[in-house]
């Protein structure tokens, strides 16, 4: 069977991208630049430091710093309309993944028409995007390199997932030295993030043996790495193996897909708009014991890339200890205990979980679900 594998064309990783990438951008003859943020980057002077070196290459810069934690469709329109009136030629994401994401759907419709909804779904676009160069400053999302874009729907109070070629970054820059300043919260929520993304695409229905070996590597990094980053921040080793580690995921999931998790913690954002990789964190040993049921010998594989010896075990004892790893892993770095702590009610659970039967993330899933399946796992998570 054929397999496509997306990737941006140019990926610049390691301290001191952020030049090299200014380097790149002045070779491409872009002039002025829609740079997508938020306030919070603003206020710690990091936009300002990337403005400067935009603008002693002589490229002009326009700051959009409305992006919420959860991008919605609103904060898309207002983007769009900044990038209209000052006739800018490409857009810059600078942050984690909220900004990329809002990023990937001003830069869509710009090119495409109509609204960011319009696009909810598989490569519905017709066009290529507005050339995109993503900088990313957390180790999670990798949404700096895939063609994932996630943006709420205000109305319908849901996420709605984007997945489409089309929203490919042209350039992706993960320099450490952005990432030293982020909080230990933020830092473990983004690195459970990634975990998330590689052990979802190794236990997706349509991973092949490229994912599998970026998956893998990742969860190795991420198991080896996150705690230092989270509680040595100022670690640029562990920084900087975490940013190849999201990133690796991010090669993972964006080619072989997701599962329930995702599907899952996407109607949490929408809903009660939470943050994502903390309820990705929660739901991933609920999910994981689902999957179990069926593919035991991946979540093994799991267990011994997250340092569990699984020589002596069976498939079903090393699924098992892959989500007691998980879950030890979570506990390390801080993330709440479960759902109710997040204020999820129970009662907004048959409405949570026939939302996520929708979601095209769960399609990858390895064991397709009914409602009341999915239903009981919130359940147990709460």
């Amino acid at each position: 069977m054929a397999t496509k594998f997306f990737i941006p064309s140019v990926n610049i990783l390691g301290q001191g991208s952020v030049d090299e990438a200014i380097n790149d951008i002045k070779a491409l003859g872009f002039t002025k630049a829609l740079i997508v943020t938020d306030k919070p980057l603003v206020n710690i002077g990091l936009v300002a430091r990337v403005q400067d070196k935009l603008n002693t290459q002589g490229i002009d810069v326009v700051i959009f710093d409305g992006v919420q934690p959860n991008p919605t469709m609103g904060n898309v329109e207002a983007g769009l309309a900044l990038l209209n009136t000052h006739q800018c030629d490409f857009i810059i994401s600078l942050g984690g993944g909220s900004p990329h994401d809002c990023a990937k759907g001003i830069a869509l419709v710009a090119t495409n028409g109509g609204q960011i909804k319009d696009y909810e779904g598989v490569d519905v676009s017709k066009k290529p995007q507005m050339p995109l160069v993503a900088i990313n400053t957390t180790a999670g999302t990798a949404s700096e390199m895939t063609r994932f874009c996630i943006i709420t729907d205000e109305a319908r109070h849901i996420k709605m997932a984007i997945v489409d070629k089309n929203t490919t970054p042209i350039l992706s820059v993960n320099d450490p030295e952005l990432m030293l300043e982020k909080p230990a919260s933020l830092t473990a929520a983004t690195g459970m993030d990634a975990l998330t993304h590689a052990i979802e695409a190794y236990v997706s229905i349509a991973a092949n043996p490229i994912t599998d070996a970026c998956a893998i590597k990742a969860i190795e990094l991420i198991n080896a790495n996150l705690v230092n980053a989270v509680k040595q921040g100022d670690d640029i080793t562990a920084r900087e193996n975490m940013a190849y580690a999201q990133f690796l995921a991010g090669m993972a999931f964006n080619n072989a897909s997701l599962g329930y998790v995702h599907a899952m913690a996407h109607q949490l954002g929408g809903f009660y708009d939470l943050p994502h990789g903390v309820c990705n964190a929660l739901l991933l040993p609920h999910v994981q014991t689902y999957n179990a049921k069926v593919v035991p010998q991946r979540l093994s594989d799991v267990a011994k890339a997250m340092g569990v010896n699984v020589s002596t075990m069976t498939p079903e004892q090393g699924a098992n200890a892959a989500i007691d790893a998980i879950k030890a892993l979570s506990c390390a770095v801080n993330i709440p205990a479960n759902l109710t702590e997040l204020g999820v009610k129970a009662e907004d659970i048959p409405t949570l979980a026939e939302n996520a039967l929708k979601d095209a993330c769960g399609f990858t899933n390895p064991k397709q679900a009914t409602h009341e399946e999915i239903c009981q796992i919130f359940t147990n998570a709460l």
